[in-house]
């Protein structure tokens, strides 16, 4: 077993200092007082082993390669121009987006064009965007100008690695204002209509201070521990911006390694005592249903200091299972961290505190989609189970009627609306979207607010999200919640595969021939009648007869009936890859719903009604 490596402890050095306005002006203030301390570790795990060669960067050193990228940038790159980040995870990374931003440019952070099932999305996005600079490395950079070429793109490649150190005494622009943006954050979801969220500097050093006080790791030290991708705006966040403002040692790690084999991850947790990490629902799921107990030989997490569970809607029997997989290693079962956040206020908006117990409610299924939030027993069939997302720190939250635009009070459930420092500027070049998403009015409150497009409520000061207001599957006049229906769809029939299913509405008449019984005539002229869809995939690996489509249908059909009393217009169980997923790994409904109207999924066998 490898040595454990040493703490980093920011208390043994200078205080982050409160008054420094962009992460470029925190990364010198680093590399001044702390020159020789580690910054930046990143895991390379090109074998298939559990731990990967380590490459790490001091304060010292990324300092000079950040200047050194930002003069090369400086020399074709006009200030408030765009560069686009399509770098492979690493140090590298890390280099790009800081040098993007100490030269006055709008960084965009992307992936490489390799990335499966997102090549349409990249070439979108970098459409959007149309930055004036590209920052690769020479590993990547043959694929990047092919990807380039052949979408008819045509901004300058510069392949940081390749950027010599003298370059660091060239001649830099004046220090960004804090005002101004420092990066577009692009929000995950549909590739056809890609929407960058103007973040400030002043918005990521905002958003990297209120979480890091969230998790406590603003008076104690911590080592950051992810393998979330860094162009994801949770990942960027926690691997790269708060480290930076804090002062504290982030450890990266690829996601594909994660997804590879996760118990690397779980290592790299063991390795480094107090660390604090971020994942979305499923990876705890994923890493107790797989990890085996060879992996876990020699683990120990009796020293994580938080696991905060974001970026999806969070489930507590999902942090049971985690804690009951690992308790065995030490895992203490009060560093589960419930979360809440979104591209839109640069990320983090509430989280669990770590070190309590996980907050968890069981209400009522038939008052929730009423909009009531109320409370029942646990072990009730009608019972909905939800972990709280803690309380928002250094912003305001308020749960508001979505119609109305009228404050609710506690126990009723709208649409999550949130004002604070790190609530970004808005859509770039999208003036009336960002009018409406941005600059709500709320009765006589001062200031604008940020409508999330989330619903949730308020229950003893804390915030439980239930749902996308978009994604609500309406039937019959009755609210159903998506996730809600998932959940018993996947336990309905062991070859539905976890996680990887999409419940969503369609209008009736887009349903394919023979579907659905109910029609816009029976219903009456006008009506606007919608059907309940499940797209779902199969588990892999699993034999023919074990996932015949009828009986599997059958299966889900009944469960959701006697569940939920919907009645589903189609059942699909398709092959494992074919439900789309963002790049930040999340299932998506909205994509799932265009292939299935686009009529995408007609090959696939479908059970009887």
């Amino acid at each position: 077993m490898p040595a454990r490596a040493l703490p980093h402890a920011p208390g043994t050095s200078p205080a982050a200092p409160e008054h420094l306005p962009t992460l470029p002006a925190h990364l010198a203030h680093w590399a001044h007082h702390t020159p020789g301390r580690r910054a930046f570790t990143f895991a390379d795990h090109h074998t298939l082993g559990l731990r990967g060669s380590l490459r790490t960067l001091t304060w010292h050193r990324l300092d000079i390669r950040t200047r050194a990228v930002a003069a090369r940038l400086a020399e074709t790159v006009a200030p408030g121009e765009r560069v686009a980040l399509l770098s492979p995870q690493g140090t590298d990374y890390v280099i790009g987006f800081l040098a993007a931003l100490r030269a006055g440019t709008v960084a965009v952070p992307l992936f490489t064009p390799d990335l499966p099932g997102h090549a349409d999305r990249l070439a979108g996005v970098l459409a959007d965007a149309r930055p004036s600079a590209v920052l690769t490395t020479s590993g990547a950079a043959d694929t990047v100008r092919a990807f380039l070429d052949a979408h008819g793109l045509g901004p300058r490649l510069i392949v940081t690695d390749l950027v010599p150190d003298d370059q660091a005494d060239g001649r830099l622009p004046p220090a960004p204002d804090e005002q101004a943006t420092a990066y577009l954050q692009y929000t995950s979801g549909s590739t056809r209509f890609p929407a960058g969220v103007e973040i400030s500097h002043a918005n990521v050093v905002a958003n990297a201070r209120q979480a890091l006080t969230a998790y406590g790791a603003d008076t104690r030290p911590v080592t950051m521990v992810g393998w979330l991708p860094l162009y994801h705006d949770m990942g960027l966040v926690l691997s790269v911006a708060a480290p930076v403002v804090r002062g504290l040692l982030s450890v990266l790690m690829d996601p594909v390694a994660f997804l590879q084999r996760p118990a690397r991850w779980l290592h790299l947790l063991s390795d480094h005592p107090n660390a604090l990490t971020a994942a979305p629902n499923f990876a705890y799921d994923y890493c107790a249903a797989v990890v085996t107990d060879e992996d876990k030989a020699g683990l120990r997490l009796d020293q994580v200091a938080a696991l905060a569970n974001g970026s999806e809607p969070v489930r507590p029997e999902t942090a049971d299972r985690f804690h009951a997989a690992f308790a065995g290693q030490g895992l203490a079962a009060t560093v589960h961290c419930p979360s809440y956040g979104l591209a839109e206020a640069t990320v983090f908006v509430s989280a669990h505190r770590p070190g309590q117990p996980l907050r968890r409610y069981a209400l009522d299924r038939e008052a929730l989609a009423a909009g009531k939030a109320l409370p029942v027993a646990p072990d009730d069939r009608a019972a909905v189970l939800l972990a709280a997302c803690g309380e928002p720190v250094g912003q305001s939250v308020r749960i508001v009627d979505p119609v109305t635009a009228i404050l609710l009070p506690g126990g009723e459930v709208g649409e999550i609306w949130v004002q604070g420092p790190n609530v970004g500027r808005g859509y770039a070049g999208r003036e009336s979207q960002t009018r409406e998403t941005f600059h709500a009015r709320l009765g006589r409150l001062p200031g604008h607010w940020l409508r999330t497009g989330d619903l949730g409520t308020m229950l003893d000061g804390q915030l439980l999200v239930t749902g996308r207001l978009k994604d609500l599957i309406i039937v019959d006049g009755r609210n159903h919640y998506p996730q809600d229906v998932e959940g018993t769809v996947q336990a309905a029939h062991p070859a539905v595969r976890p996680d990887r299913l999409a419940a969503f509405a369609v209008p009736a008449g887009l349903l394919p021939a023979g579907r659905d019984s109910v029609t816009r005539a029976e219903a009456g002229a006008g009506a606007a009648v919608e059907s309940a869809v499940i797209v779902a995939e199969h588990a892999r690996e699993l034999p023919a007869p074990a996932r015949d489509p009828k009986e599997v249908a059958a299966a889900v059909r009944a469960a959701v009936s006697a569940r939920h009393g919907l009645r589903l217009a189609d059942v699909l169980l398709v092959p494992p890859g074919a439900v789309p997923r963002t790049t930040s790994g999340k299932v998506s409904r909205t994509l799932t719903r265009t292939r299935y109207l686009d009529g995408c999924y007609d090959s696939v066998e479908r059970g009887t009604a």
